[in-house]
């Protein structure tokens, strides 16, 4: 499954069985604020969440940016995952 960066509605989409899951995120200087991971109750537990969390890291790592995360999830996520703390914005 491909996820998709739509970056004139800033955030990342991924179809799976019919059913759409997305993180949006807001551009802040020198960085960006993933503020909510949103995934069908349909598609919970099946790592979609956490695969839109991986992209948008990835895209900020590549781009030199900062990230906040304001999404609770995202938050978890980078506890879980110590090789993307230095993203975080100090």
């Amino acid at each position: 499954m491909e996820i998709i960066h739509d970056t004139q509605r800033r955030r990342f989409e991924i179809d799976g069985e019919g059913h759409r899951a997305y993180l949006e995120y807001v551009p802040v200087e020198g960085g960006i604020d993933i503020v909510h991971t949103i995934v069908s109750p349909m598609l919970g537990g099946r790592g979609y969440g956490s695969r839109l969390v991986r992209s948008a890291l990835d895209y900020a790592r590549d781009n030199g940016l900062k990230v906040i995360p304001s999404c609770s999830f995202v938050g978890v996520y980078l506890e879980r995952h110590p090789e993307y703390k230095a993203l975080l914005f100090k």
